[in-house]
């Protein structure tokens, strides 16, 4: 459900992920919307996960380039929702209740689909982890950019690759195939693009879904 704010500007702020394996074009996205929005005088924020805090990317520098321990993957989930925290209480919450909105480079989606479907680790005790970290906060949409393992692993070529791009192909299949099945779980909150399209048309398509919505702030 979108979170209606009654404040003197009758703003309406909007919760949305962006998630996809690694390679899918995330981080790009996101950026663009933001830049969009804040083009037509849309009060946004950008942020990411895992970081998006001091604290946040302590951890985050220690769960993707920890040389010296191996992380199990309960010590995963746990750092991950430390973080999720952290965010949460210092940026998303506070934005949300300004009656902005936040955009985020990930989410507990990708908790799930990784550390759920991808290490195995119990679904039902990966969720209620998850929901404890955010209070209960769940997007307003969540954009799946979708791509096959290979050809997103292949546009990491070049690029120090982290703890979990680094891990098996038998790995990221999982992890895509969790992604769609959270999807299908639940079609009303999820959008799920195809993201070997050009740059210029996933935008658009990411534009056309949100702008209806953005239209209830006038």
């Amino acid at each position: 459900m979108i979170h209606f704010i009654k404040n003197p500007e009758d703003t309406v702020s909007l919760f949305i992920t962006f998630e996809g394996a690694e390679g899918s074009g995330k981080s790009s996205q996101s950026n663009e919307l933001y830049d969009w929005l804040l083009s037509r005088h849309i009060p946004a924020v950008l942020t990411h996960e895992p970081g998006g805090t001091v604290l946040g990317e302590k951890i985050s520098d220690l769960l993707k380039w920890a040389k010296e321990a191996k992380i199990s993957p309960l010590t995963e989930l746990m750092l991950f929702n430390a973080s999720r925290a952290q965010i949460v209480n210092d940026v998303i919450k506070p934005a949300l209740d300004e009656g902005k909105v936040v955009i985020c480079d990930r989410f507990f989606d990708s908790t799930t689909a990784y550390q759920s479907y991808g290490r195995g680790l119990n679904l039902d005790t990966v969720k209620q982890i998850n929901s404890i970290a955010t209070g209960g906060l769940s997007p307003d949409l969540t954009i799946l950019l979708d791509i096959s393992i290979e050809n997103g692993l292949s546009r990491k070529s070049g690029v120090q690759l982290d703890r979990f791009e680094l891990e098996n192909i038998d790995f990221h299949r999982k992890v895509r195939q969790g992604y769609l099945t959270l999807a299908a779980a639940e079609p009303s909150r999820w959008m799920v693009i195809d993201a070997t399209q050009a740059r210029e048309k996933i935008s658009g398509i990411i534009k056309d879904r949100i702008n209806p919505i953005l239209t209830r702030r006038n």
